[in-house]
């Protein structure tokens, strides 16, 4: 243990006297069906309910206060493309205090928009968030702005440990809590006032497997090329010095996540609880469908950090949940290229309960007769089961049938006939 702890439960609880009637304190809620599936008491902890969908509104708004009178005049810069950005402009707005944001050019014009609504000047820089930063910084030096870090910040920490406050309060028979880790600063407060509260209560951290920096730093590994991640509210690539320092005194174990799993739960949120969150939000679920012997038969507690997923990535994410839950399949028929043929077919579908979503010829890259055709049927289904159904009815009509696979040659994947 060190001397002098970054952050102290006193510094938490502080932050908590500050926040109190300015920011949400979110409900901490048991999900019963999500409990049934994973086989643990889970308790979904609703960040995404804040007023820009973010815990960062929290730590923001604990640095803003700290502020000399002298600091307020002058102003704060931060650099963010998402949840970071929009918690420093609302909070600075409320308080009147004058916000600069830098953002990489290459930031989503929504981004921008909502900033800018919130009451932040937008400077658009370079073609990374460290570009942005570091021209933060050297404006932050030479016109006198304080500059408010995302995540290394003691103060910025302490106002994110509030949400364990509020966890143990509202559910005090969690025994795990399981949190998101992107630069550290969530966790670090997080797992600084529940071990002071809790000394027995476990810390278990989730980084994106495309963006391991945490979980390599703590074993010594080298740095590996980052990938493009869903989960890009916690794609760092450095983690913050007080933050590792915390993490490895407090925190009890660092997983990973794939992109599948952090999708899947996604829709499972969406689906079961009825709210959105975007993917470094749904980390924490991902990583108890991905580790269930770690969690089972715990009461657990998960941190729904964020909720701000842009919508087309939603929508995708949602059609890609129908495919790997059998419930939107393609299915290559091949049949005579004569009048009525496609019919025939289509009323085997409707027989059996599918809806046919998009029907497309396949006759100058098929390998069957000329006198034949490819036809490929998207279709919406309920189940695997269903699947099989209407495989076994067109096979048994005497149609070759292929299903379609997204990461297989569909040529090769013949299952009825």
């Amino acid at each position: 243990m060190t001397d002098e702890p970054v952050v102290s439960l006193k510094d938490v609880e502080q932050a908590a006297a500050r926040l109190r009637d300015q920011i949400s304190e979110t409900p901490c809620v048991l999900s019963r069906t999500l409990s049934e599936i994973h086989g643990c008491r889970l308790w979904l902890k609703f960040e995404n309910l804040q007023y820009t969908a973010s815990f960062k509104e929290r730590g923001a708004l604990n640095r803003l206060l700290a502020l000399t009178p002298e600091e307020r005049r002058r102003g704060v810069i931060a650099a963010s493309a998402g949840n970071h950005a929009q918690g420093v402009a609302y909070h600075a707005k409320r308080l009147g205090i004058p916000a600069l944001i830098v953002m990489p050019e290459d930031t989503p014009f929504v981004k921008v928009e909502n900033t800018e609504r919130l009451g932040a000047e937008v400077l658009l820089f370079g073609d990374s968030l460290e570009t942005a930063t570091r021209r933060a910084l050297e404006l932050a030096r030479e016109r006198g702005y304080t500059f408010i870090h995302p995540y290394d910040d003691p103060l910025i920490i302490a106002g994110q440990g509030t949400i364990a406050l509020e966890m143990l309060a509202q559910a005090p028979e969690l025994e795990v809590l399981v949190v998101p880790v992107g630069g550290g600063g969530l966790i670090s407060g997080i797992a600084t006032a529940a071990k002071s509260l809790r000394p027995e209560i476990e810390i278990v951290g989730v980084e994106a497997a495309l963006y391991p920096s945490v979980y390599r730093r703590l074993r010594g590994l080298p740095e590996v090329p980052a990938g493009p991640t869903i989960a890009e509210g916690i794609a760092v690539k450095q983690p913050g010095r007080h933050t590792l320092a915390v993490i490895r005194e407090r925190v009890d174990e660092l997983l990973l996540v794939d992109e599948a799993s952090i999708e899947a739960a996604v829709v499972e949120l969406l689906e079961i609880e009825k709210t959105v969150v975007e993917g470094a939000g749904a980390c924490p679920l991902a990583a108890v469908a991905s580790h269930r012997h770690r969690f089972r038969a715990r009461n657990v507690g998960l941190v729904l950090s964020g909720g701000n997923i842009d919508s087309r990535i939603l929508s995708a994410v949602i059609l890609r949940g129908l495919v790997r839950s059998d419930r939107l399949v393609r299915l290559r028929v091949g049949l005579a290229d004569t009048p009525g043929g496609l019919a025939r077919v289509a009323g085997i579908i409707a027989a059996e309960r599918g809806n046919i979503v998009d029907v497309v010829h396949q006759r100058a890259f098929s390998r069957l007769s000329v006198k034949q055709a490819d036809v490929d049927f998207t279709i919406e289904t309920r189940n695997a089961r269903h699947v099989q159904r209407l495989v076994n009815a067109l096979a048994a009509a005497g149609y070759t049938v292929r299903r379609l696979e997204t990461d297989a040659d569909p040529g090769e994947a013949v299952i009825g006939k």
